[in-house]
């Protein structure tokens, strides 16, 4: 096959996103945490099956305008981080070939090596074993045979090939898959859809379900770029973007021109313009050089400045539920939109301040246009964003960049860091200053949880058998026992010290009010100085959240 059309290429969509749905419970199970919400299949799936669905409505035999399909289409079901990148290669993908009616095999390699660029610079420090370096490898195995081969069948074969053996390669990039010694979910995602790929082009069934047992798998994608970094590793500490109206009074506007110029002042660049609107993305540490290389061409229309030290050093924890956002909402001018899991949590983010709650968390992450839908919902014409898990972060960043009033990011990855950040909200202030004030007011709270092993393993030294209560403190587990009491003590033991002095207890659904209120006795007569609150999250999974401050 020497030419590639639009829709033969969404056959091919149809045919990866279905292998991928196939396998989704598969590469669910690739989690290195037991916890019970292992959720990487789910979300490539939903992400795929969005992007799929758009492409079959909108395919067209010119093949540019079904990979656009493909692209808003992930872009706007984008689930959880292996979700967003995957959004993030074919958004790339599809960028490259726009204009293309058909496309040779040498195109269809660049394609995809476009896809690779546009995702890497989605990430902010990219962390190779992972989808990212499974994508990178099989693209450039796919370009050098495409230099002297013009069967995309055979492209497609190369890049199934090393994508497979970039994947078995993984355990060897990430110390924890090594450790535990296995894959890594989303490199294993994103090859379902390749062989997906490969089948159709080939005319050839789907490779038969993998059916591997739970405790044959284990991989990385709870673990996502910033846990394998220091703070000091961040050479350009200001995430810079910028929008700038092109204006005929101002310098002639050149892309080029104007990537040249911005580029010794930061990495991970990317300038994107059309006739009107010319966009900057660059992580910087000079942001005003920035903005005033901007206004050489024109107004700027949008401001967004992140300081990536510290969002990086308030990283850790988890949480997980999405459903629909709720249909009938206040209208809020300056909202805060946050995200939670568990009716009596939503409840109370609501009573210290947040203007809408997306129920989710636990089980399946929003998705793009969830949050998205959601802003839309209360009029807002400023609104913050608070993920409340770490997974949903990327999502909600990319939600932010489809809005068309001032919003921004605050990178809560707990519950407990969404209510410390919820309650430094001061609507007098401008979004950039309170997105600024609120990370800073969630990194000095501590987050521990309690939830149950959905397997046998051992980690960091600490045996775990199926079904045993698991105590996390900040995302890392610290004790396996039988007994749900233990846990949660463990927990508290190992957060509180001579500087806390308000601990909140939120339970679920999986223990009492009487199991609560003895912990929080417990916590009493051993620490009398420490003020402690005690909530009902009515939260599933997870029986006990936990914050000190």
């Amino acid at each position: 096959m020497q030419s590639l059309d639009g829709l033969k290429f969404a056959e091919m969509v149809q045919m990866g996103a279905h292998h991928l749905y196939q396998n989704a419970n598969y590469v669910d199970s690739l989690n290195v945490f037991p916890v019970p919400d292992g959720d990487t299949g789910t979300n490539m799936n939903l992400s795929m099956t969005s992007g799929a669905k758009e492409t079959e409505l909108q395919a067209s035999e010119h093949i540019g305008k079904t990979a656009q399909a493909l692209s808003k289409g992930l872009l706007m079901g984008a689930r959880g981080n292996s979700g967003v990148i995957l959004s993030q290669l074919f958004r790339g993908f599809g960028k490259f070939i726009e204009k293309e009616a058909t496309i040779d095999a040498k195109r269809f390699a660049g394609a995809f090596q476009a896809g690779v660029d546009t995702a890497y610079k989605a990430v902010m420090k990219p962390v190779e074993g992972t989808i990212l370096t499974v994508a990178r490898e099989a693209a450039k195995k796919g370009v050098e045979v495409a230099e002297t081969e013009n069967n995309i069948i055979a492209v497609m074969e190369a890049f199934t090939k090393e994508a497979k053996a970039s994947l078995d390669r993984t355990p060897e990039l990430l110390p924890v898959l090594k450790e535990v010694g296995v894959v890594d979910s989303g490199g294993q995602g994103l090859l379902f859809v390749y062989e997906g790929f490969l089948a159709s082009l080939k005319g050839e069934p789907l490779p038969e379900k993998n059916d591997a047992t739970l405790d044959d798998l284990i991989n990385a994608e709870h673990h996502r770029a910033q846990d394998f970094m220091s703070t000091a590793d961040i050479e350009f500490g200001y995430c810079t973007e910028i929008m700038v109206r092109i204006e005929d009074d101002k310098e002639p506007f050149d892309e080029e021109k104007f990537r040249n110029e911005l580029n010794p002042l930061g990495d991970s660049l990317l300038v994107i313009s059309d006739e009107e609107v010319a966009k900057v993305h660059i992580h910087s540490e000079q942001p005003g050089s920035v903005l005033a290389m901007g206004q050489k061409y024109g107004s700027l229309i949008k401001i967004k400045v992140d300081n990536m030290r510290e969002q990086h050093s308030a990283i850790v924890g988890e949480d997980r539920k999405a459903s629909t956002p709720v249909k009938k909402a206040e209208k809020h001018p300056y909202a805060v939109v946050t995200i939670a899991m568990g009716e009596g949590v939503a409840d109370l983010l609501r009573s210290i301040g947040a203007s809408y709650v997306i129920e989710g968390g636990q089980t399946m992450n929003p998705s793009t246009e969830d949050i998205v839908k959601a802003v839309k919902a209360i009029g807002a014409e400023k609104v913050l964003i608070l993920p409340n898990n770490k997974n949903i972060v990327m999502a909600a960043e990319q939600a932010v960049e489809l809005l068309d009033i001032e919003a921004a990011v605050v990178p809560t990855k707990t519950i407990p860091q969404g209510m410390a950040a919820i309650l430094s909200f001061n609507p007098e202030e401008a979004v950039e200053t309170n997105q600024a004030n609120m990370t800073e007011a969630f990194a000095h709270v501590k987050t521990g949880q309690v939830t149950f092993a959905v397997r046998d393993t051992s980690i960091d030294g600490v045996e775990i058998h199926k079904d045993d209560f698991m105590a996390l403190s900040e995302g890392k587990i610290v004790l396996s026992t039988p007994t749900l009491k233990d846990a949660a003590e463990k927990v508290i033991v190992d957060l509180v010290d001579e500087d806390s002095e308000i601990v909140t207890i939120i339970y679920g659904e999986n223990t009492t009010e009487e199991n609560a209120t003895e912990l929080a006795t417990f916590i009493e007569e051993r620490y009398p100085d420490v003020e402690v609150e005690v909530f009902n999250g009515k939260q599933g999974l997870y029986p006990y959240i936990i914050s000190v401050e």
